[in-house]
């Protein structure tokens, strides 16, 4: 970890967290183009992305803003997915929805400007996005292998992480419904503690449900009600402190039964319009 950055790591205090206000762009999503379920308005969206960043700063993380224009991309506010950071800089990755390419770089020189350096990026026919990466330790990374990252995007991480000690373990993602949707691996679990996830036990692969228990990983499951309305995605801004999308209460009961703190947001415009929770709308700069 380096001064301003570093976050392998998915529950640590979060101390810096990159996020990027809805824009016209957003507002004016074609729902068939994007798989939306419907036209997000902006005055609302806007008002509601306003209400989850005070929740970040009063939780005590300085909260970044990725400002730069991105026409016609109107998944950008989702910041977690075109790159990793790293204790030594950030991985510009390569949207596996074709729509969002060219937000790597954009996001990539907004995090060089808040001090965060590039340490690689994908190349070539290689995809990946940041719901399919998830940090089970600092030195151990789940990567969902699914229709948004491809095996030679698994590969070009691999290679790039080896030299920070970083060990991969893929994980195959079922067809759900097909390569239209979003279904990440973060989709079906979010960690929420070092020894605690919530997750939908319906869709997430059994060798990676046995990794977790051999991990001593507990589990909260989401109801199939609640699948729907992103009750697996859920943002840790500490151990057992967390941000859920309102309209899971059973999960939300179930995660404050196992000794959580959970603040919820209305996100009927930036996220249950547009298949983004949480921690799609947030990119962790620096935990600990």
């Amino acid at each position: 970890m380096r001064d301003g950055y570093g976050c392998q790591d998915m529950v640590g205090r979060l101390r810096r967290v990159l996020v990027r206000r809805p824009d016209a762009s957003f507002a004016e999503a074609d729902p068939r183009a994007w798989h939306y379920a419907a036209r997000p308005r902006l005055a609302a969206a806007r008002r509601e992305h306003d209400l989850f960043t005070t929740i970040l700063r009063k939780s005590g993380a300085e909260v970044l803003e990725h400002n730069a224009p991105q026409p016609g991309r109107a998944d950008a506010l989702f910041v977690h997915d075109p790159a990793l950071v790293t204790d030594q800089g950030a991985i510009l990755l390569r949207m596996g929805k074709k729509l969002r390419r060219g937000e790597e770089e954009s996001l990539g020189a907004a995090l060089q400007g808040f001090g965060v350096p590039i340490l690689g990026r994908l190349t070539g026919r290689a995809t990946a996005e940041g719901g399919d990466l998830l940090w089970l330790d600092h030195d151990t990374l789940a990567v969902g292998r699914g229709f948004r990252t491809n095996t030679q995007g698994l590969d070009q991480i691999g290679s790039l992480l080896r030299p920070l000690g970083v060990h991969l373990v893929p994980v195959a993602l079922p067809y759900f419904e097909g390569p239209e949707a979003c279904l990440h691996l973060m989709s079906l679990i979010s960690l929420l503690d070092h020894d605690l996830a919530v997750i939908y036990p319906r869709l997430l692969p059994i060798p990676f449900s046995e990794e977790l228990r051999e991990r001593g990983i507990d589990r909260v499951e989401v109801p199939d009600a609640e699948f729907p309305a992103m009750g697996p995605n859920v943002l840790a801004m500490g151990p057992r402190d967390l941000v859920a999308l309102r309209g899971s209460p059973v999960t939300r009961r179930r995660l404050r039964a196992a000794g959580c703190r959970v603040q919820a947001y209305r996100g009927e415009e930036i996220s249950l319009k547009a298949e983004g929770g949480p921690t799609c709308l947030t990119r962790p700069v620096l935990r600990g």
